[in-house]
C-alpha cells in the first residue's frame, strides 16, 4: 500500500470517528457526563489523527505503528490529567495488553457485538452507566469503534509484510488483527468518580 493512500486514511479515520452520534443506552447515565465523555473521545481522535497524519508523511505505515504504540497512551493519559477522567481504548482482542478489558468492559463490549449482530450499526454505539466500586460512585462510558476500510492495513486479514513486522515487533502479543471492515474493533472507554 502507498503512502498517499495511507496518509489519506488516517484522514478517513479521524472523519469516521468525528462523525460519529453517540446514543447513550442506560437509565442511570447522566447526559453531562456523556456530553463531556464525547468531547473528550473528539480530542483523542483529534490528536491521536494529527500524530498518524505526521508519522504517515514522515516515515510511512512502519512509523504510524510506532507512533500508535508511543503516542496513543501519552495521549490518553494528558486527556485523563487535563480532564479528570480516566481514559483509554480497549478490546476482546487488544493490540497491546495493557488495554485489555476490565469485567465492565468486556460485558459492555460482548453486548456491542451483540447489538451489531441484531443489526445496530457500529456508527455511534455506546453505553454509560454509574458503578458502584469500594471507592464510590463511578460513571463508566464507552463508545465503540468500527473497522473501517483504511483501518484494515494494520487490523485486516492481509496486513503487508513490512506492517506486520513492525506490529510483530512492537506488539508481540498483538491480536488485534483479522477484523473485516465494519466489524466493532474495540472502544473508547472512559470512567470519572462521581
Amino acid at each position: 500500500m502507498n503512502k498517499p493512500l495511507l496518509a489519506g486514511s488516517a484522514l478517513a479515520i479521524a472523519a469516521v470517528l468525528a462523525a460519529t452520534s453517540l446514543q447513550v443506552w442506560s437509565t442511570t447515565s447522566t447526559d453531562a457526563g456523556a456530553a463531556e465523555a464525547r468531547e473528550i473521545i473528539t480530542a483523542f481522535t483529534t490528536s491521536l489523527q494529527g500524530e498518524l497524519k505526521g508519522a504517515l508523511k514522515e516515515g510511512g505505515p512502519v512509523a504510524a505503528v510506532t507512533m500508535c504504540k508511543d503516542k496513543a497512551p501519552a495521549i490518553a493519559e494528558d486527556l485523563s490529567e487535563e480532564h479528570g477522567w480516566d481514559v483509554g481504548r480497549t478490546s476482546l482482542k487488544p493490540r497491546n495488553p495493557a488495554n485489555a478489558p476490565d469485567a465492565w468492559e468486556e460485558q459492555v463490549l460482548e453486548q456491542f457485538a451483540s447489538r451489531q449482530q441484531n443489526g445496530e450499526s457500529p456508527m455511534g454505539m455506546t453505553y454509560a452507566s454509574v458503578e458502584e466500586t469500594a471507592d464510590g460512585k463511578v460513571y463508566r462510558f464507552m463508545q465503540a469503534i468500527p473497522t473501517a476500510e483504511v483501518c484494515l492495513a494494520c487490523h485486516g486479514t492481509d496486513i503487508a509484510e513490512p506492517i506486520a513486522a513492525a506490529l510483530d515487533k512492537a506488539y508481540p502479543e498483538d491480536q488485534a488483527r483479522g477484523y473485516s471492515a465494519g466489524e466493532i474493533r474495540g472502544a473508547f472507554t472512559l470512567s470519572k468518580p462521581m
